[in-house]
This record gives structure tokens, sequence and C-alpha cells, in this order.
């Protein structure tokens, strides 16, 4: 399967930090930031991470949440939620299944070494469930920024 701009965003049921099942469909009728990030307090994401924490009140004012997915554990996404103050939703494709259905679970290369992994990608779904806009391999200074301007842009 593959995400397509215009096309429904693929559901999903994953279990969040908070303890509880998440599913993508509840949130309809919400705008939502779906962000897929490669691993719990690494220096890029937990960046990445702190971004959206800091400007959680103006995603709120245009209507938007904030869902961060990551192969990590339910624990690891607690600690790390914990740790940074996070107040919004850390998902855990533990089996990247999720990441396989959005196309961002890829190849990488690291210091001369290959491994399978998440390729920071950013998804913005529309209060339809529709992906109205989509980041690849996302560069985090900045980023944050960009995905609410487009929000503000295009969806309010």
């Amino acid at each position: 399967m593959t995400v397509e701009i215009g096309k429904q965003a693929p559901d999903f049921v994953l279990q969040a930090n908070s303890g509880e099942a998440v599913k993508l469909s509840d949130y309809r009728g919400t705008n939502v930031v779906l962000y897929f990030y490669p691993k719990d307090m690494t220096p890029g994401c937990t960046t990445e991470a702190c971004d959206f924490r800091d400007q959680i009140e103006q995603f709120h004012e245009v209507n938007a949440v904030i869902l961060g997915i990551s192969p990590d554990p339910v624990d690891r996404h607690m600690k790390f939620a914990e740790k940074y103050g996070l107040p919004f939703l850390l998902l855990a494709d533990t089996e990247h299944l999720v990441a396989e259905m959005y196309d961002v679970w890829k190849l990488k290369k690291n210091f001369g070494k290959e491994y399978m992994g998440i390729e920071r990608s950013t998804f913005i779904i529309n209060k339809e469930g529709k992906i109205v806009k989509e980041w690849k391999k996302v560069k985090v200074k900045g980023h944050v920024e960009e995905a609410l301007s487009y929000i503000r842009d295009n969806l309010n």
C-alpha cells in the first residue's frame, strides 16, 4: 500500500505513551500532523519533538493534533515524553507496519552500515481524513514551522 496526496490516509491502531490504543480515524474532524521519526532520545528526534512541543498552542489554534510515530516501545515513549514534557501522543510502531503503510520504512546507511529504519517524514491529514501534504527526508531545522504554516495557509 502506498499513500497519495488527496487520498484517504491509511487507518491504523497503535499503542500510545498514554497507555491507550489510538486509532487514526478517531481524529476525523481535526487536522492531524502525523510525523514519523527514527528513535526516541536521539539528538535530531529530540529537537523535532521539542519543536512540536514548543508550538503546540499554535497547532491547537488551527484545530490540529500532533501524533509522533517511531518503532520504539511504549515504555521508551513514556520516558521520552516525560523527560521532555511532550504534550502530544507518541505511538509505538514496534513491528513497523504503519511505517511500511506510509512508505517510510527504508534502507538506510550510516557509517558504512546498512539497516532498515524510519525515514523522517511528516504527513498532514485534513479533517476528512485525506492526506493533503507530505514531507519526506525531513530536515529538522524549521520543519515544524513549515508544517504549521501549511495548515494555517491551506486548512484554516
